[in-house]
This record gives structure tokens, C-alpha cells and sequence, in this order.
């Protein structure tokens, strides 16, 4: 039952009462504005769920409440939250952690907004050549016809297909797919069975075929339409053509080139566009070199560079380049401008240099403007969207940050609370979901809710300022924040042996050699944009996976162009002898819609549904396995199809979905629902957590270890049945990590897990050492890119990359054992590193007293 309203709120305060949204149980917390207030609390307690569900999403409905009906429809709006009453609170911006997005025109620009002011600059006071018209600044935007390089479309590269890129090997015959570029599967066998019709030789190796065969099979645009006489050999169609046999079907015949191109243009499919990607060779415009705009905008200079060239300075160089303009004390073009041109200039460039100043003091001066948001991690995203609003001189704003330190090390958080503290002294709130203890340590009020996740937590636990944290007992923040809490040191392992990889080329990495130790635990660190990720999660990946002929893991929002774009160079000499597989264990979503979740991704769903055909009343019905489906018609119910919940579209406002009147949200038919196993129907399973499941389905063997390592790994909360869309980053990475721990391994595997601390609580970090230990006891090797000292502290072997970000980074700064690395006088990681390790040996030593 909802609580009375009370209808007094602290001044100056934000007042939550009866709040319920996902696992907060009726909650009461008042926050004061014009603080920084740091909400804490273990992975999945409810913090999210307050912060963003509850505070956030009922300023966006309050906003939203004053436009027009017409104008909601361009938002994407939140649900309205699930609480009594929200006092005292001001509009409020988000900050999400969130992928860059999918499309390589996207870039740094395009995110700060500094894009615009560049194409102003050069449309208004650039210097064109004689007799050169006027242009806007839409001219000087390759996203638009007006400024697009006609050859490229704006996209700096062309691609083209050759014989030999389509046909890698010509000793094979058509048959044994010697054009590679083709579909795989039926699809490719039709091509090769229209061929037979045709008349060609498939049995002739590719290289012994007249060139005039091999140019049009790989380079005609035409289709013709033909029958197809599957499964018969080229005699016998030979003899179905003559007697005129009815075909199995009419097939038509597509050129390679032209499925290649039509594929990459037009699929809706990233896995698709990414496997014809490698068949084309990409190179840069012959018309723009790469600059992707018209002649006539690439014309127009400004301190003797085009918007090309300034575009892909680092913002460092950019706000020194501005700087003199800014001022008033440089020339524009080295003579005296005309009034109007020198007060637009200065204008301008005190604009841009303010906005640059902001992104510095974050730590992205080694970016470019012209670099795509497709290669930037979560937390360089979030950063370019803080500059933003550092910079937006709003006042009484409520900002609500997401983890504001993910893929931030501990030399640039700093800056970040410097960021912050900036917005707060103009006069705004800060409302932070944080795991980072030096954050937290900076908060003028904490809000900890748990005390454990999903059912267990979603309590405040307390609310106000940081020292009184310290009396809470039930709170595992407390023996962090104060305690320094420390895992356990451990015995180092010695690498088994090396893999070895030489002239590792890929963004600022250049012609790097490097060596990673096998069989044990290895953290990669760096400063933020070092190039710690390029040579692990992109070179490291991409080189392994080309050696083992396995496909690297496909992510549909990742940009095939961009991946396209980004070459890896360099090769690996030494060390792959020792490996058999490879796996990315990343943030990624583990599915896209709400029919993908826990269960049938963990594989869970299969073993469950099992047991429910082998039931007396299954059998009896005449039951598969497949009955138990949702996303079987014959199991789930007909009026939702298996979605448990149907859409009430209302116009102007947010979509509402509302349980199926007919199942009731259970997603199954009745007749599915009469079968009982152990007293629960199978829709009622599903609304189990996995610690509840653990209990139900005791004995039974094949359930209980998949459970308990999900268990093991802190998401005992998470219900089998819960969406894959519900599930944070770090949730779907310990997903990931759940799985592949209940595979009964061999060893000889490579583990990638690219900064998997991110969205886990101190306490949640101790568990994942925990797992990471044991792929390793069992004959594995992890790498893991991070920036925590507590996994650094842990690892066996520590690689620092940098010393810098940018052009000054991408080397091996230091290399070894923790104890060692932390003594590197180069390293701006050694610091922080000594710093732990003495808190661990401390520990230790009070341990033993």
C-alpha cells in the first residue's frame, strides 16, 4: 500500500517518499541540493534505480509536462517513475555511461558541438582564394551535399574489389569456394549450382579458367534468371536441361563484386556488412586525399591550415593554435582584417578556447575533433558530454552522472572532481551513482542503499554526510571508505611462457613489440587514452583471432566502416602454440530484446525446460521440450506472443505497457501452464533468482553448478527469467564470465576482459578476483585492462602502457611483477600502485599479529 503523503520537505532539499521503482522497497531519503551527493551501494542494490528511474526520469515527466505534445514525441522519454511524492526538485540533465554511437560520422566535433564553431570561423573569416564566392558553414561539413566530396560522399575513403581480394586462394575450384567473397551456406551453393546451369567448369581450379570466365563470374552486373537442379552433378543437369525437367527452383545469379558491395551498402546485419568488409580494399579518396570535402571548402584556409587539417590536430595543439585569436593579438592571415572579420575571429576563438580549456582539464587534449565516436570508450563519451555542460553555464541544474570515473585512472579522477566541483560552485546539484573511493571520499553527502543487491537491497540504508557513514554496520561501503578494505595478497605466479607480438601498429601505437605472459593473471594499465585498450581489446584481439581462424565476437552497434577503417599492423612471433581458443569477455549487451535473458543465454533454459517434458503430466500430453519455449507458438500465449506484456500506445505520452489480460504476464499458454514441476508451473521458475533456484532445483546436477557459479559471481539476485535489456554492463559481463566458468575447461584458453571492474562495488571486485583465479588455476590466461589498483595489486604481471595520453603514449613504460612495475620511475601508475601494495602488506601484517 502506498504510504500517506507527507507534505513537508527539508528546505532546500529534494524529498523522495514511497519510491518503488525496480527492487526499492518503498523508500523515504531526503537529498540536499547544491552538493555533491554520491549514491553507493553494491552492484545491482537499487542506487541506478533512485538516482536515474526515480529522480531523473520524474524531472524529465515534469519538464516534458511543459512543452508541447507535439515536441514529447522528438524525446525519448523514461517511464514515469513508481513513487508516492518527489519535493524540491529542480530540471535535471543526464549523464549516461553509454557506447559511441554506431555511425563513423559522429565524432568528438560533432559530441562538444566545437564542429560548428570551426565551420562559422572558416565560412566567416577564412581566407579564400580570388574570386572564390562565399561560402556557409554547411559547406564545410562533410555530413551534408553542400560540403561531401562527390567521389567519397563525404566519407574520406573509397572502396574497391579485386580478383584477388575475392578469390585469396586461386588453387581452388569454384566448388570448393574459391570465391571467397560469396555468401557461405545455401546461398553460396545456389550461386555455385546457377554456375553448373550455366554451363561453367566448377571442378577446373580457379587459376586454370579463362581470364574472360573469371571476369565475368566475379565482375558482371548482370542477373540472369535460371533453373536450378539442386544435388544433381554438372552431367546430369546437363541431361535435366535437355529433357526439360521441371527444377527444383528458378535461381538468380549475382556477381561477386555486386554482392559484396550491395551487402556492405545495404544489410541490415553488422555481422554481414563485417564478413564482405575484408573482401574490399579501402584507400583514401583520390579527389579529397581523404579529407572528405568539396574542393572549393578544403580552398579556405584559416592559419594556413584547411578545416581538415584543423580538424585533426589534438584539441592541445588546437587551443594553442586559437589562443593568440582569443586574445586579439594575432594577425589574421598575417595582415590587418577587416573590423568585422577581427570581432567575429576573436569571438569565435575565445568560444573555442573556453570550450577547449574544459576538455583539457578532463584529460582529452590527445583527442581530435575529427576522431569517430565509435572508438571511444564509455567513459571518454561521457567526459566530452561533461566538458559540454561544464561549459553551458546553467544554474540550479540538478546533473545526474553515471559512474563519471569509469575508464578514468586514478591520475585523471582529479581533474574530473575539478570538473565537478566547477559545476557545483555555479550554482548546481550533483546526484553521482559511484563505486570510485576517492570520489565517494569527496562527497558532501552519501546516499548508501543495499545492503545487498536485487531482493536484498533496494533499503537506505543511510543518507548524509560521509563521516556518519562510518557507524553503519550493514553497509559494505563503510569497509572500503574507511577501512580500506584490501584482498588478500597472494602468491605470485610465474608465467608459463610468452606470447610475443612485434610491430603492433593501431591508432598511437607504432610499430610496438611487446610480450604477455601466459598462464597467469596480466593487467594492462595506462593513463586514460595511453593506448591500453588499442593494444589489448582491438590488436591483441584481432591478431589471436586471425591465428586461431576464429571470427572476434560481433557487437551489431559497433560501425563495420569503422572497423574497416582501424588497421591492426603487425604480427605475432612467438607463444600461440600454447593457445586453442580466445574469448572477450566485455560489457556488451548479452541480448537485444526482452525474449533473450539469463536463463537461455547462460543455457539454463534448456536443462529447465528438460525437466519439465520428462514430467508424468508432460508426457502424458505429448510435450517437448519446446513446449516450454515462450518463443515456441505452440507453448506461449497467443494474445501477448510469449511477450507477457502488451503496449498501450498514448500519442503525445510515454508508451505504457501493461501485463496480457490473457496470461496474466506469464507469457504461456494455460495448457503449458497445467504442467507442474516440484509444485511451480514453469512461468513461476522463471520468476525465481538464482540464489531461490538453488534451493529448488537441489539434485539436480546439471542445474546446480551453472547456478551456483552465476551465485559465485554476486548476481544470486537476478531472477532466470530477467530480460537481457535489464541488465547493466557490468551485470552482462559477469553473464558472460558465469558462462564460460561452468564450461568444463581444458586450459590453453585466452581470456580478454577489457576494464571489468566498471559498475562493480569494492566489495563485487574481491568476488571477480576470485573468478579470474580460478580460469587461471585451471590452465588459462587473463589479461585484463584496467585501471583498479586492487586488481592491479592482485595480478601476477602488470603492463604499464604510455607515459602519456595520445602522441605521448602508446610505448611499454614498465613491465612485471606489481612490486616491480610500482618502483618505475616513468610510470604515472607507480604511484598509486606502491600506494595499494603498502595498504596489502599492512594489512597482511596486522593479520598476523
Amino acid at each position: 500500500m502506498p504510504k500517506p503523503l507527507q507534505p513537508t520537505s527539508l528546505p532546500g532539499h529534494v524529498s523522495v517518499r514511497g519510491a518503488r521503482e525496480h527492487n526499492l522497497k518503498n523508500v523515504d531519503v531526503d537529498i540536499p541540493r547544491d552538493a555533491l551527493v554520491v549514491f553507493t551501494g553494491v552492484s545491482g542494490s537499487g542506487k541506478s534505480s533512485l538516482a536515474f528511474g526515480t529522480l531523473y526520469a520524474e524531472a524529465q515527466r515534469r519538464y516534458l509536462e511543459s512543452v508541447s505534445p507535439y515536441a514529447r514525441r522528438l524525446f525519448h522519454q523514461m517511464a514515469v517513475p513508481e513513487v508516492d511524492s518527489v519535493e524540491g526538485l529542480p530540471p535535471a540533465v543526464a549523464l549516461q555511461q553509454q557506447r559511441g554511437a554506431a555511425t563513423t560520422r559522429s565524432s568528438v566535433g560533432s559530441v562538444t558541438t566545437l564542429s560548428n564553431l570551426l565551420r562559422m570561423l572558416y565560412s566567416r573569416a577564412g581566407d579564400y582564394p580570388p574570386g572564390q564566392a562565399l561560402l556557409y558553414a554547411v559547406s564545410f561539413s562533410p555530413n551534408t551535399p553542400e560540403g561531401a566530396c562527390p567521389e567519397c560522399h563525404g566519407l574520406g575513403r573509397v572502396y574497391t574489389v579485386t580478383e584477388r581480394s575475392m578469390v585469396p586462394d586461386d588453387s581452388l575450384t569454384i566448388r570448393q569456394r574459391a570465391v571467397a567473397a560469396w555468401p557461405t551456406a545455401w546461398h553460396g551453393q545456389n550461386l555455385r549450382d546457377i554456375l553448373v546451369t550455366m554451363g561453367y567448369d566448377v571442378d577446373t581450379p580457379w587459376r586454370d579458367l579463362p581470364q574472360k570466365v573469371r571476369d565475368w563470374i566475379l565482375f558482371t552486373d548482370e542477373q540472369p534468371v535460371v533453373p536450378v537442379y539442386a544435388g544433381l552433378k554438372p552431367g546430369e543437369t546437363k541431361a535435366a536441361l535437355k529433357a526439360k525437367l521441371p527444377p527444383s527452383y528458378m535461381g538468380t545469379f549475382t556477381g561477386a563484386r555486386k554482392y559484396v558491395l550491395q551487402t556492405f551498402a545495404g544489410s541490415p546485419s553488422a555481422q554481414m556488412k563485417k564478413r564482405v568488409s575484408q573482401y574490399m580494399l579501402g584507400a583514401d579518396c583520390p579527389l579529397c586525399q581523404g579529407r572528405r570535402l568539396r574542393q572549393e571548402s578544403l580552398s579556405v584556409t584559416f592559419a594556413g591550415h584547411d578545416i581538415a587539417a584543423i580538424a585533426a590536430l589534438p584539441l592541445m595543439q588546437l587551443a594553442q593554435l586559437f589562443a593568440p585569436y582569443a586574445t586579439g593579438t594575432a594577425t589574421i592571415h598575417g595582415r590587418r582584417a577587416h573590423p568585422e572579420k577581427a570581432v567575429v575571429t576573436q569571438r569565435i576563438a575565445q568560444d573555442l578556447v573556453g570550450r577547449l580549456e574544459v576538455l583539457l582539464e578532463l584529460g582529452l587534449g590527445y583527442l581530435s575533433l575529427d576522431r569517430g565516436t565509435p572508438t571511444l570508450s564509455p567513459g571518454e563519451l561521457q567526459r566530452l558530454r561533461l566538458a559540454t555542460q561544464v561549459r553551458s553555464n546553467l544554474f540550479g541544474v540538478v546533473y545526474v552522472l553515471d559512474e563519471p570515473s569509469a575508464g578514468l585512472h586514478p591520475a585523471d579522477t582529479q581533474a574530473l572532481l575539478g570538473a565537478l566541483a566547477r559545476l557545483k560552485a555555479a550554482g548546481n546539484s550533483l546526484f553521482v551513482v559511484e563505486h570510485d573511493l576517492d570520489v565517494i571520499a569527496k562527497a558532501d553527502w552519501i546516499v548508501d542503499v543495499g545492503p545487498q543487491a536485487g531482493e536484498h537491497g533496494g533499503q537506505i540504508l543511510y543518507s548524509g554526510a560521509p563521516e556518519g557513514l562510518r557507524k553503519i554496520e550493514a553497509s559494505q561501503t563503510r569497509h572500503y571508505l574507511f577501512d580500506r578494505a584490501k584482498p588478500a595478497p597472494r602468491t605470485l605466479r610465474e608465467p608459463a611462457g610468452w606470447l610475443r607480438l612485434e610491430g603492433v601498429t593501431r591508432h598511437n601505437l607504432r610499430g610496438l613489440d611487446v610480450q604477455f605472459p601466459l598462464g597467469v593473471l596480466c593487467s594492462v594499465s595506462g593513463v586514460s587514452g595511453s593506448g591500453k585498450s588499442s593494444l589489448v581489446s582491438q590488436a591483441l584481439v584481432e591478431l589471436v583471432a586471425t591465428q586461431l581462424g576464429q571470427a572476434p565476437s560481433e557487437d551489431e552497434a559497433d560501425s563495420p566502416l569503422a572497423s574497416a577503417l582501424a588497421v591492426t599492423g603487425g604480427r605475432i612471433v612467438e607463444g600461440m602454440e600454447s593457445l586453442r581458443r580466445l574469448v572477450t569477455v566485455d560489457q556488451k549487451p548479452i541480448g537485444r530484446t526482452p525474449r533473450s535473458n539469463l536463463a537461455t543465454y547462460t543455457g539454463l533454459f534448456d536443462q529447465v525446460r528438460k525437466l519439465f517434458a520428462a514430467t508424468p503430466a508432460a508426457k502424458k500430453r505429448r510435450f517437448d521440450a519446446g513446449r516450454f519455449s515462450f518463443n515456441v507458438s505452440k507453448g506461449r500465449c497467443a494474445n501477448c506472443e510469449g511477450e507477457g506484456q502488451v503496449m498501450v500506445e498514448l500519442l503525445f505520452l510515454p508508451s505504457v505497457y501493461s501485463p496480457c489480460p490473457v496470461c496474466n504476464g506469464s507469457r504461456y499458454n494455460a495448457d503449458t501452464l497445467a504442467v507442474h514441476y516440484r509444485d511451480k508451473d514453469i512461468a513461476q521458475v522463471l520468476q525465481l533468482t538464482v540464489d531461490q533456484a538453488l534451493v529448488f532445483f537441489e539434485g539436480e546436477t546439471a542445474l546446480e553448478r551453472p547456478l551456483g557459479v552465476l551465485a559465485e559471481v554476486g548476481l544470486g539476485y537476478l531472477r532466470l527469467g530477467q530480460s537481457a535489456t535489464e541488465l547493466s554492463g557490468g551485470e552482462a559481463q559477469r553473464v558472460k564470465l558465469a558462462t564460460e566458468l561452468q564450461r568444463t575447461t581444458r586450459g590453453d584458453t585466452l581470456y580478454i576482459l577489457d576494464e571489468p571492474t566498471t559498475g562493480l562495488h569494492p566489495s563485487d571486485i574481491d568476488r571477480l578476483l576470485l573468478q579470474l583465479d580460478r580460469l587461471v588455476s585451471a590452465g588459462n590466461t587473463v589479461i585484463t585492462v584496467e585501471h583498479d589498483m586492487r586488481v592491479l595489486a592482485a595480478s601476477d604481471w602488470v603492463i604499464d602502457v604510455g607515459p602519456g595520453a595520445g602522441d605521448d603514449g602508446g610505448a611499454i613504460v614498465a613491465s612485471g611483477p606489481p612490486a616491480q612495475v610500482a618502483r618505475a620511475k616513468a610510470s604515472r601508475t607507480a604511484p598509486y600502485l606502491k600506494k595499494t601494495l603498502a595498504q596489502v602488506k599492512h594489512s597482511d601484517n596486522s593479520n598476523h599479529q
